[in-house]
């Protein structure tokens, strides 16, 4: 969780409930506030003002400390979604980061417009099992409306013990009324890689969220894939879909692993300390095999520095829905009471120099997340071979029958077919199919 070999760098991306006790997403680093800044006396005069106010005519006592904390929160929250005040209890639980098990339900949060904003729920967890997903707005807590709250209230709420029941009240997109939604909270805990064949030649590869090890797993995945296929792939389709983001290492390790040479990712921001560089190392784990990148609205941060990188190299066709759109930096900078600022202090920028902030990767090729069936046949079509009398061509014919029938057993054992599970998948393995021919045909 090294971003250089100066600062301590913790990369989450999002705040995963139940997993990690960050508040927000994006990249961190720690590093000591040194520079003194001239303070504006007329302004300070103003806020004395109100601070007098308050203590005098609120209809109720407030603590010192108490109000003083509340301004240094609204301070930092007015300037973007993602710079934050930690108190002591908040800071030590960021420094614990995942190494802990807290029971919860498996999303990645943000807040928008006074709600609290799913940005994906993870793979294998209550929320991703009870039907969560990117996108939607968490207005209600149980009986108790979000409005109001901060993250970090939402998020102890959110949390629990585990085998507890909590029920959100979600409003989504295109759904008329808003849904209620009871998740059994659990102990989070997230493989980050799942890997399998598709048509026996072709590697399916799922990263749900970056983590330190994350590259060194991947390439293990691969090679076992490699073995499965006869010692070579011939494609692989990396789904990156509602991957909220999480370690810049773990990004950049497994960009590095498809690209041979040149600039995987670069920070710019107001101090030296957010100028930070990124550059390939020679060799490719595919050995220049076609690759597909599936993303969506749930992709963030690293997510999109991998996308992004690997776009602005022609390395992968990217297909999907447009991305997230988080590529600022956040810094911890930690205060002298034992509590710390997060602060943003700078913004990632794709090889090409190309922000991340604000405006995602576009696919190369965009698809929606469609549901298709199979259309039921009340008959089969005739064909030549039914016909009473017909020619053969020139093969035995005498197992074809059976051989049908065979078939046709199997089929109907069968699971749902790719197309109808997952279609955009489905077309990410036909795109790689085509890609494949083609090389060939160039050899």
């Amino acid at each position: 969780m090294i971003t250089n070999r100066q600062n301590i760098g913790l990369v989450l991306v999002g705040l995963l409930v139940g997993l990690s006790v960050s508040i927000g997403h994006g990249v961190f680093a720690e590093r000591k506030a040194t520079q003194t800044t001239q303070l504006p006396v007329e302004e300070l005069r103003t806020f004395s003002d109100v601070f007098g106010r308050i203590k005098n005519d609120y209809v109720e006592t407030v603590e010192d400390k108490e109000l003083l904390e509340s301004a240094i929160r609204g301070m930092l929250s007015g300037l973007d979604p993602h710079s934050a005040y930690l108190d002591q209890e908040q800071f030590k639980e960021l420094q614990v980061g995942t190494s802990g098990e807290f029971g919860g339900l498996g999303i990645e949060v943000g807040m928008e417009d006074g709600f609290v904003k799913v940005i994906a729920p993870i793979d294998d967890t209550p929320a991703q099992r009870a039907g969560v997903e990117a996108g939607d707005l968490i207005i209600r807590l149980d009986d108790t409306p979000v409005k109001g709250m901060t993250l970090n209230d939402a998020v102890k709420i959110m949390r629990g013990k585990p085998g507890t029941t909590l029920r959100l009240t979600i409003v989504r997109e295109g759904v008329e009324k808003p849904l209620k939604i009871d998740i059994v909270r659990a102990v989070i805990q997230v493989k980050s890689v799942k890997s399998r064949l598709l048509d026996e030649e072709y590697g399916y590869l799922r990263i749900s969220q970056f983590q330190s090890n994350t590259a060194a797993s991947m390439i293990k995945d691969i090679n076992e894939l490699k073995k499965e296929a006869g010692g070579s792939l011939k494609g692989m389709v990396l789904d990156l879909r509602n991957n909220p983001g999480g370690v810049l290492n773990g990004a950049v390790a497994v960009s590095d692993a498809f690209l041979r040479k040149g600039l995987i990712v670069y920070t710019e921001g107001r101090v030296n300390d957010s100028k930070l560089r990124f550059n390939a190392t020679p060799d490719d784990v595919l050995e220049n095999a076609p690759l597909v990148v599936l993303v969506n609205q749930g992709s963030a941060s690293a997510s999109e520095i991998v996308a992004g990188a690997l776009q602005d190299h022609k390395r992968a066709i990217i297909i999907g829905r447009p991305t997230f759109g988080k590529g600022s930096v956040q810094t911890i900078l930690p205060l002298s009471n034992g509590t710390a600022v997060k602060l943003t202090t700078a913004r990632y920028f794709t090889p090409s120099g190309r922000s991340i902030q604000a405006e995602g990767i576009e696919p190369d090729i965009e698809l929606e997340q469609l549901r298709v069936s199979s259309v039921e046949r009340s008959f089969d079509p005739v064909k030549e071979a039914d016909l009473s009398g017909h020619l053969t061509n020139g093969k035995s014919t005498e197992n074809k029958s059976a051989d049908n029938k065979s078939n046709t057993d199997e089929e109907d054992e069968e699971e749902k077919p790719l197309s109808e599970s997952d279609y955009q998948l489905y077309e990410a393995l036909n795109l790689l199919k085509g890609l494949s021919i083609q090389r060939e045909q160039l050899r």
